[in-house]
């Protein structure tokens, strides 16, 4: 395990051939850009926690039945600042950095100060999100860096909070189909408040010159705005969330109580303690499940709660019968996060790490009509494809309970044509005690049945569908996943499936050090608005002055497009 997650990773600049076997889909052009941790000692420190590593871009170029990988690390502050000193002097959630014990007292005393409002790190690790004609790696502080998904350049760093008033924000936004994005965001004690922040991203930015100049408009984050606020049932502590759920009139955000103790992280530095020792799992709380309008943008007044539970991933959400129906991923406790401390992470973790709750696949129903003249205790939902139930409380509160789908699935990606839709495939890592995935799977929510892929030795990461071009069924089109490998003798590969049946198409392998990632989007070439590049190309463009830019890339229905008409809207 220590091959998988403790070992740096080298990166590899030049573009590299893969050997491709199998037949790769003569349709699938394009490039799958993913991000995760790569680096986890600097020097002679290391980082805590595997989510704290270092970020590791990398691509796979697919292109006439070709395969070109190549990784670089995000040339982040946090990253330059740690391999300038040689070792980490950068926060990240799991790892407390501190000064060099050299400075005076007075220095010391300043760095604890910063510390108290922490200026959090800009190691974007987590996903890439797309906005406009660009491209942003993305972790879950207020930073988001922009990249060149050719060349895996490092370009801007952009604060939201210079546009929306957050100090946290998802890694798993939403996108319409005209490309506008929605995002969530926690505001921490603002105006002695606070509260989770919705907030959208135009797609593209007013042009900086007359109809049909060549110039490009502004930075779209620079036209952020709050489409809704929510407020944190707790002034200093509010729940953590690492995604949250839309269809096409609402947005569904889970108030979990694995919560952030505002109190202990002010006072984290001083202590020697990380941020992430301040977050709890309340068992004696609930989860509030708040239902907002997208066309008041304001929420549904019903006050509506579940069972305590710690969710990471959202699969989908859709409205049926008078309901809204949402899908995630829910763990009884925060075992998940502890598991990944690196020190639990070395040889005998199969065997000695184990979840003390299984991910569960729960599918819940939030009536959005209240009928005053229901009798307590009964059920509100109508809707037949569901066992999920409601139930009404003398209060007026709204008791969920919820159907359990699957047992044992993490990272959970759909067609994206289907998000906010009715839709029946999910496409995930099949996850049991052990919280790293050795399986791929396809579940069918119509008959409950599944398709797996494995083989020995292999960690596959989160399986991504992209569709055929003209693609009528939600399953028509292909699965891509990076395969890393603990046998010496197996090179890592990028593994092909057909969605339909869960057949390996190709495999394309390549001879470098490369690591487990994350999250992910795949762009089609028909996405660029460029010439298509050789590698060598590719390599000359990274050299030059004025890297080629990109025009109006899009997601299709590849990535998180939310349905249109919302105005708005990653485990």
């Amino acid at each position: 395990m220590e091959k998988i997650f403790g070992q740096n990773k080298k990166e590899q600049l030049d573009p590299v051939q893969a050997k491709v076997t199998g037949s790769i889909p003569a349709w699938l052009q394009g490039t799958l850009l993913r991000n995760g941790p790569g680096m986890h000692t600097v020097g002679d420190s290391k980082y805590n926690h595997w989510f704290d590593g270092l970020a590791l871009l990398h691509s796979f170029s697919i292109r006439d039945g070709e395969v070109f990988y190549r990784s670089k690390y995000l040339q982040s502050d946090t990253y330059n600042a740690n391999i300038e000193a040689n070792r980490i002097v950068v926060s990240e959630f799991g790892t407390m950095a501190y000064p060099d014990p050299c400075k005076n007292i007075f220095s010391k005393a300043f760095s604890y100060l910063s510390h108290t409002i922490p200026d959090f790190t800009d190691n974007c690790l987590i996903n890439i999100m797309k906005c406009g004609e660009d491209f942003y790696a993305t972790t879950e502080t207020n930073y988001i860096r922009k990249i060149n998904p050719q060349t895996l350049e490092t370009l801007d760093k952009v604060d939201y909070r210079k546009y929306v008033a957050v100090n946290l924000a998802t890694s798993h936004p939403h996108y319409d189909e005209a490309g506008n994005v929605l995002n969530m965001g926690t505001s921490i004690v603002d105006k002695g408040r606070t509260k989770y922040v919705i907030f959208k991203i135009p797609a593209a930015a007013p042009a900086l010159s007359s109809p049909g100049s060549k110039k490009k408009g502004k930075n779209p984050v620079k036209q952020a705005e709050v489409f809704c606020s929510i407020p944190s049932r707790s002034l200093l502590s509010p729940s953590y969330y690492h995604s949250f759920g839309v269809t096409e009139n609402y947005v569904v955000f889970l108030e979990q109580p694995f919560k952030l103790d505002i109190l202990k992280m002010a006072t984290a530095y001083v202590r020697g303690v990380s941020w992430a020792s301040c977050m709890s799992f309340c068992r004696e709380d609930k989860t509030y499940i708040h239902i907002i309008d997208q066309r008041t943008r304001k929420p549904v007044p019903t006050k509506f709660y579940t069972d305590p539970m710690v969710v990471f991933h959202h699969a989908n959400a859709y409205e049926e019968d008078g309901c809204v129906l949402f899908d995630v991923v829910a763990y009884e406790d925060s075992s998940l996060y502890q598991l990944f401390y690196l020190a639990n992470l070395n040889k005998d973790f199969e065997e000695k790490s184990r979840l003390t709750s299984v991910p569960t696949l729960r599918r819940f129903a939030v009536p959005l009509h209240i009928d005053k003249d229901a009798e307590v205790g009964s059920n509100l939902v109508k809707v037949s494809s569901t066992t999920a139930t409601a139930l009404k409380e003398k209060d007026g509160h709204v008791y969920c309970q919820p159907e359990v789908l699957y047992e044992g699935l993490e990272l959970p990606r759909i067609n994206y044509a289907h998000n906010g839709k009715p839709y029946r495939y999910i496409f995930a890592a099949e996850v049991q005690w052990s919280p790293v995935p050795t399986k791929i799977l396809k579940y069918d929510i119509l008959t409950k049945s599944s398709l797996k892929w494995c083989e020995e030795n292999c960690w596959p990461a989160e399986p991504l569908f992209v569709p055929t071009p003209g693609a009528k069924d939600e399953d028509d089109g292909v699965i891509l996943s990076a395969i890393v490998s603990t046998d010496p003798q197996k090179l890592p590969f990028l593994l092909i499936l057909d969605a339909k049946s869960f057949t390996e198409l190709a495999r394309a392998s390549v001879d470098v050090d490369m690591h487990l990632d994350l999250h992910g989007l795949f762009i089609p070439d028909a996405d660029w608005d460029t010439v298509k590049q050789t590698p060598a190309e590719m390599q000359e463009d990274e050299n030059s002055d004025h890297p080629t830019g990109l025009t109006a890339p899009g997601l299709g229905h590849n990535e998180n497009d939310f349905p249109a008409g919302r105005g708005g809207t990653s485990l």
